[in-house]
């Protein structure tokens, strides 16, 4: 089976320090999940540096139930992270995070290397099952960081 690449970038008007610091927050997982994701989070990871475990309930399709779990293999603040899945509903899974600065602020890139489930059928629906999901997923995520991230900040963040 081959991998397939998904890439999501934005541009947040905030520092590079200030985006890879939202990433660090104890709940940033919890904020970054989508409310309309079947996905429950079991276990936050105590940080994103390496050897830091996610757990997530999630269900694939909607349908089935799966356990989703991710350690963290790179850290470099604040140029970028490292997930991967060791356990869950992928063949394959790795989910590099980039933030480089730009004139604006930075630059946030998420950059996924995956290989869908279900083998032949997985590679033959990606296109318009995985695809769409994971670019509303992304897009969810871009914006709640850059709401965030392009506030002023307060003690309530």
């Amino acid at each position: 089976m081959s991998a397939r690449s998904f890439i999501k970038e934005s541009i947040i008007h905030a520092s590079p320090e200030r985006v890879f610091t939202f990433h660090e927050l104890p709940d940033a997982l919890r904020r970054l999940t989508p409310p309309w994701e079947s996905a429950h989070i079991v276990q936050a990871a105590p940080d994103i540096k390496v050897g830091s475990r996610a757990i997530i309930q999630t269900r694939i399709f909607g349908l089935f139930p799966a356990r989703w779990v991710a350690e963290h293999t790179a850290y470099d603040p604040p140029h970028m992270f490292e997930d991967v899945q060791v356990e869950g509903p992928f063949r394959r899974w790795r989910h590099l995070h980039i933030i480089k600065p730009h004139s604006a602020g930075a630059v946030l890139r998420d950059e996924i290397e995956y290989e869908p489930p279900l083998g032949f059928i997985g590679q033959l629906t990606a296109s318009f099952i995985i695809v769409p999901r994971l670019e509303k997923v992304f897009e969810y995520r871009h914006h709640v960081t850059r709401e965030w991230c392009e506030a002023i900040p307060s003690a309530t963040h």
